[in-house]
């Protein structure tokens, strides 16, 4: 490993923010390409790093560490950048809305994108669950905006955190899949969070992401299909 961090990523996937943390904290990283078309993370190598088969992936001097948050959270503490220190009294709400992100808002849209995977190939109850995820995604981003509006240290405040870049990647790919299925997202019916996601686009770290997975120019209030030099996002 040339570098301390190797990140198997695929372009457009949640590797994306993890790749945005370490481009914010100048950590030099290798990438390595998971195909998924080739189903790259079923593969016995990947499998021996992630045995759930699953991306991201992050290789560390401590192991390989899975789970978005989980590899945020370490980044974070390990740096001390990004997030409010354990003896913060700002760090209680940080864990709560960056769990809230990840195990509820990013679960969510694996159920809007794959519903196959929890109803069945019943396709009447993937259009039922699609609809019922698509109002709780709307009540979540909800509360997400009134959380930024208060200018508090956890979301759009100062310093940056994790939770500045993830939530801005969550609302990407709703803009954006599963093709077809998008109308119901308007990134003006939240206004603090269009804020945010326009303020985190402008960033040194989004723009070598942009160039890195071929993300377009405006990568979170006007994305457009990632067109990567390696690799697809499905």
């Amino acid at each position: 490993m040339g570098n301390a961090y190797r990140l198997h990523y695929a372009p457009d996937n949640a590797s994306l923010i993890v790749r945005l943390a370490l481009e914010e904290l100048v950590l030099p990283c290798d990438s390595v390409l998971v195909d998924r078309k080739a189903g790259g993370q079923k593969s016995p190598d990947y499998l021996r790093l992630n045995p759930h088969g699953l991306i991201p992936t992050l290789e560390t001097p401590d192991g390989p560490i899975f789970e978005t948050a989980a590899i945020l959270l370490w980044l974070a503490d390990t740096h001390g950048a990004l997030a409010p220190a354990p003896t913060d009294p700002e760090r209680a709400a940080f864990l709560k809305w960056l769990f809230f992100t990840s195990n509820t808002l990013h679960a969510g849209l694996r159920m809007l994108f794959h519903p196959e995977k929890f109803t069945g190939p019943d396709t009447a109850a993937q259009s039922a669950l699609r609809a019922q995820v698509k109002k709780n995604l709307a009540t979540h981003l909800a509360r997400l905006d009134d959380l930024a509006a208060t200018g508090q240290p956890v979301l759009n405040g100062i310093p940056l955190t994790v939770l500045d870049l993830y939530i801005p990647v969550c609302l990407r790919w709703m803009a954006l899949y599963p093709a077809g299925e998008t109308a119901w997202f308007d990134l003006a019916a939240t206004p603090h969070l269009a804020a945010l996601a326009a303020r985190i686009e402008q960033r040194d770290s989004v723009k070598r992401a942009i160039e890195t997975e071929g993300l377009g120019p405006n990568p979170f209030t006007r994305p457009i299909p990632a067109n990567p030099p390696e690799g697809s996002a499905t």
